[in-house]
């Protein structure tokens, strides 16, 4: 079969198109036919080594849909020529930018029907990481404020669905090409993150009680600035969250709880894959694609997830 590979940690020029053995799955493993994967600013961390994957070579990729077409010992629940999506591969575990991977059965779920595998490629990282955030982490409750950060992104294009679905009023910021799609997403509010009153703005829709943000390095004293009174704030990216803002009077006088998460440490996958699958169904969740490349366009891929305007996902079709 062909997969992307790295052999050794570097920039986009490291990765390589490989025919390699099809993978066989092992105990409480499946096989799938790869029809999709989708490509997350994470997998550029692991093929650059600012993470470091279990092996090499790796073949990146965390997101895939496809067709299971091999089961392997202990497997129960699924069985050949079921449709599943899934996430949390290309780390541990060769990922999914290849014609066939293998997957444990607690990182995957059943592809509701009438879904693409575009779609059920596109909600893994970043559905998995919204809800964990904003339902596991911040116990979001129907009715509060949720300003979400770049709501055009992948987190953020999720998160501004599932926030919506919860019953939250949700706030978000981003470029103002991409305001219309995100009302039509479930944001009450979408407001340019470049506005000089930002501040001014967000407070006036209403003070956020939970907070998603993607750049704590440079936001995290904007959100204590405009959070409300107990307000839940859930960071996941930045390096130095603690700095400066520890010790704020915002922060005290508002006794706000910080939480920083990563994806990765989801202690079942499936679980809440089985929630995505259900807003799936009923069409509260979606994932908008933004663009589509081959096994030979992966570095391309990598490149755009980093530097260009991407609304929603980019997705990987082998």
């Amino acid at each position: 079969m062909r997969a992307v590979r790295y052999h050794e940690h570097g920039g986009r020029d490291v990765l390589q198109v490989d025919d390699v053995p099809r993978p066989e799955p092992g105990q409480g493993e499946v096989l799938i036919a790869v029809e999709a994967a989708a490509v997350n600013p994470v997998d550029t961390y692991f093929r650059e080594g600012s993470y470091q994957p279990a092996e090499l070579p790796m073949t990146p990729g965390s997101d895939f849909a496809g067709e299971v077409t091999a089961v392997g010992e202990g497997v129960d629940g699924f069985e050949p020529g079921d449709r599943v999506f899934g996430t949390g591969l290309g780390n541990d575990r060769q990922g999914s930018c290849a014609e066939f991977a293998v997957a444990p059965t607690d990182r995957i779920a059943h592809l509701p029907r009438g879904a693409s595998a575009r779609e059920g490629a596109g909600v893994g990282v970043v559905g998995v990481t919204a809800w964990r955030a904003l339902v596991d982490h911040a116990d979001l409750e129907p009715a509060e404020r949720c300003l979400v950060h770049g709501g055009s992104g992948g987190v953020g294009h999720a998160a501004v669905q599932i926030a919506a679905a919860a019953g939250a009023q949700v706030t978000t910021t981003a470029a103002p090409e991409y305001h219309d799609r995100l009302e039509k997403l479930g944001a009450d509010t979408a407001i340019d993150y470049a506005r000089d009153d930002l501040a001014d703005a967000v407070t006036a829709a209403g003070e956020p009680d939970v907070i998603l943000d993607h750049r704590l390095d440079d936001y995290l004293q904007f959100d204590a600035d405009v959070a409300a009174q107990n307000a839940r704030i859930v960071g996941i990216g930045g390096n130095s969250a603690e700095s400066g803002f520890s010790n704020t009077p915002a922060a005290r006088a508002k006794e706000l709880r910080v939480h920083l998460m990563s994806m990765f440490n989801t202690p079942d996958i499936s679980t809440v894959l089985d929630r995505l699958a259900v807003l799936l169904t009923e069409g509260d969740l979606t994932a908008e694609v933004d663009g589509v490349y081959g096994l030979d366009e992966v570095g391309e891929a990598h490149r755009a997830v980093l530097e260009d305007s991407v609304f929603g996902k980019l997705v990987v079709e082998p």
